[in-house]
C-alpha cells in the first residue's frame, strides 16, 4: 500500500462510525481526569491493533480494564522514547526564566544559546519520535506486550523494511495533517461556548483515529 492509498483510507476510516468517534470524543472531554486519558490511549492502541489486523471497522468499546492498562503501557512507552528531548527543551526553557530574574533584557549570545538548547530538543524529540511510533504499533502488533516497544534491533529492521524514505514522507504527511488540525482547532475553539466541545468531541478523537489508523496500515504495509 503506497503513502496516498494509507492517508485516503485513514481519512475516511473514523466517519465509518460517528457514534464510537463521540465516545472516544466524551472520554477526550473527560481526560482531564487521569482514568479517561488512559482509556483514550489504550484505545489508540487498540485501534492500530485492529488495522494491523487487516479489521475495517472502529474497535469495539469493552474490556475497559485491559484498556485502560494498554493506555498506561502507552504512555510508558512514550515517557521513556520522549524523556531525553523533554529534558533538554526543559533545560531551555529553564534558563530562559532563570536568565530573566532581574534583567530587562537577555544578551544576544544568551538568546542564542537557549534558542540553540530548545531546537536541538525539538530535533530530538522529531528523531525519537519516529522510532516511538514503530515501537508502538510494534507493541500493538505483539498484542500490547510492552516488552515489544523496546526490541531495537527488530524496530529497526521493520523501519528499514518499510524503507527509510517511504516512512520519512509518511511521517512528514502526518506531521502536515496534524499542524492543519491544529489551525482548524483553534479557529473552532474561539466558537463561544460549544467551540471547545466541538473540539473535544470530534475534532480531537477523529485526528486520533486517522493516525491511528495511517499506523497500522503502514506498519503492514509492505507486506502486501
Amino acid at each position: 500500500m503506497e503513502i496516498g492509498e494509507i492517508i485516503s483510507e485513514s481519512v475516511k476510516y473514523p466517519s465509518s462510525n460517528w457514534k464510537k468517534v463521540i465516545i472516544l470524543g466524551i472520554l477526550t472531554l473527560l481526560s482531564i481526569l487521569i482514568i479517561p486519558a488512559f482509556l483514550v490511549m489504550g484505545y489508540i492502541l487498540r485501534t492500530i491493533k485492529a488495522s494491523i489486523a487487516g479489521l475495517d471497522g472502529l474497535p469495539e468499546f469493552d474490556e475497559w480494564g485491559e484498556m485502560f492498562f494498554d493506555g498506561l503501557k502507552v504512555f510508558v512507552v512514550e515517557v521513556v522514547y520522549f524523556i531525553i528531548p523533554l529534558i533538554v527543551i526543559l533545560a531551555g526553557v529553564g534558563a530562559s526564566v532563570i536568565s530573566t530574574q532581574g534583567l530587562a533584557t537577555l544578551s544576544t549570545a544568551t538568546m542564542s544559546l537557549i534558542g540553540v538548547t530548545v531546537l536541538i530538543g525539538l530535533i530530538l524529540a522529531a528523531i525519537f519520535g519516529l522510532i516511538a511510533t514503530i515501537a508502538i504499533a510494534n507493541m500493538a502488533y505483539y498484542d500490547s506486550d510492552l516488552g515489544a516497544a523496546f526490541k531495537f534491533s527488530e524496530i529497526l529492521e521493520k523501519i528499514s523494511a518499510l524503507g527509510w524514505g517511504k516512512y520519512l514522507v509518511w511521517y512528514i504527511v502526518m506531521i502536515v495533517i496534524l499542524i492543519i488540525v491544529g489551525i482548524i482547532t483553534n479557529i473552532v475553539n474561539n466558537i463561544p461556548f460549544i467551540g471547545i466541545l466541538i473540539s473535544a468531541l470530534l475534532i480531537y478523537p477523529y485526528s486520533n483515529l486517522l493516525v491511528a489508523r495511517s499506523i497500522g496500515l503502514l506498519f503492514t504495509s509492505n507486506e502486501e
